[in-house]
């Protein structure tokens, strides 16, 4: 692993939009790939085709096994055999079943170990449908298939503002049952933790916003601010969780107000999403936080209007691809001073329950009699090169 660059695993996403595109032009800046290992996970025709039609100067290498993957090159791996057609701009079934091999040949190899990070193009979150995704999108399935029990967060980021919401593909029927004491505090947990240790902010300052217009008015719009909201933001408080609000969702981002925080709670998907894109711009990453895996794609969709035109940017997957590998770093470099903790002294291991506090012998000690016997202090070798640890 220290021999070689870091590997990103790449899915080419629905094959009728813009991912070979994007992928494409990225990597047409040489030093891309002096950061990172590109491994492509698609169709070497279907890439040949967008290549040809939207006349990149591309070049990429196909590969058969881990053992042929090479450093200084794209690398392509085919995740199946047939024939797929390729209707530039259509929502297809066939388009939606080519994603999700692709993705799922990924999800087995990173499984066994052959990337790193996981970087995802564009899919139809209706097309992709099967028997075996049956989810509102990428979030939820790699959750299921590499969350080990963890929760995911989903943040969109960029330079300057992180935002990440308490719910994500639910119609606006369903929101406001969904907001839970339970579930603020669960996402503000996740989110303060990524924080420090996917992106180093060593002491994070969350802003939560309300979900009703005005933070409700203090009753008059909804009381969902006095009755959920704010005692989850005081429970959070007393776990020593940096977590302000609610603030009004409607002024926040267009205000200064925004500058003070390293991270922003939305309440549903559009409350946070729409004000960032618009912000963002061609800057914005998909960031999925809570989960052992790295994964981030570009924070706009397939792109069906533009495809085939050889104008769609790049910057948001590059971005993507950045973002994917600052957090891996980020993250061994949180967790190397973890790795090896000072054992506990002979005073940190006595029995402090309300047990050992009342149960006092009845029989007196002699001098010395039941005492332990004194051992010599043991230096763990890792506290010399131990270091504080210190931000899609």
């Amino acid at each position: 692993m220290e021999d070689r660059k870091i590997r990103v695993g790449i899915t080419h996403g629905d094959t009728n939009g813009i991912g070979y595109e994007i992928i494409f032009k990225t990597f047409a800046e040489p030093t891309m790939l002096s950061i990172c290992t590109p491994i492509i996970y698609g169709s070497p025709k279907i890439a040949a085709y967008h290549r040809n039609l939207l006349k990149i100067p591309a070049n990429f290498t196909i590969v058969n096994s881990p053992e042929e993957i090479q450093d200084g090159k794209v690398n392509l791996i085919a995740t199946f055999d047939e024939d797929v057609r390729v209707d530039i701009g259509q929502a297809t079934q066939a388009a939606g079943t080519a994603a999700f091999k692709a993705l799922e040949r990924a999800i087995q190899d990173y499984r066994d170990g052959i990337f790193d990070v996981l970087v995802t193009a564009p899919i139809n979150k209706n097309t992709i449908q099967n028997d075996d995704f049956h989810f509102c999108g990428h979030t939820e399935f790699i959750q299921d298939r590499l969350g080990e029990g963890s929760e995911a967060l989903m943040i969109l980021l960029d330079s300057h503002i992180k935002v990440a919401v308490v719910t994500t593909h639910l119609p606006i029927s369903e929101v406001a049952s969904h907001i839970t004491k339970e579930a603020i505090i669960n996402k503000t947990r996740i989110f303060n933790q990524s924080l420090k240790r996917d992106f180093r902010i060593t002491s994070p300052r969350i802003a939560i916003l309300s979900l009703n217009p005005h933070a409700g008015d203090n009753g008059l719009i909804g009381t969902e601010e006095e009755e959920i909201i704010k005692p989850a933001i005081a429970e959070l408080a007393a776990e020593k969780i940096n977590a302000f609000g609610p603030y009004p969702a409607d002024g926040f981002f267009g205000s200064e107000m925004m500058d003070h925080f390293d991270g922003v709670l939305a309440m549903y998907h559009d409350q946070g999403l729409a004000p960032f894109k618009a912000l963002a711009g061609d800057e914005g990453v998909n960031y999925t936080a809570g989960l052992p895996i790295v994964r981030t794609s570009p924070s706009h969709g397939t792109a069906y209007d533009i495809a085939g035109q050889g104008i769609a940017d790049e910057n948001s997957f590059r971005q993507a691809i950045y973002c994917a590998i600052d957090v891996y770093r980020n993250r061994i470099e949180y967790d190397i001073p973890l790795e090896n903790p000072l054992k506990k002294l002979y005073h940190e291991k006595r029995d402090d329950s309300e047990k050992a506090r009342f149960n006092i012998p009845s029989k007196r000690r002699e001098p010395g009699e039941g005492r332990p016997e004194r051992r010599p202090q043991q230096q763990n070798p890792a506290q010399e090169t131990a270091a504080e640890p210190t931000e899609e």
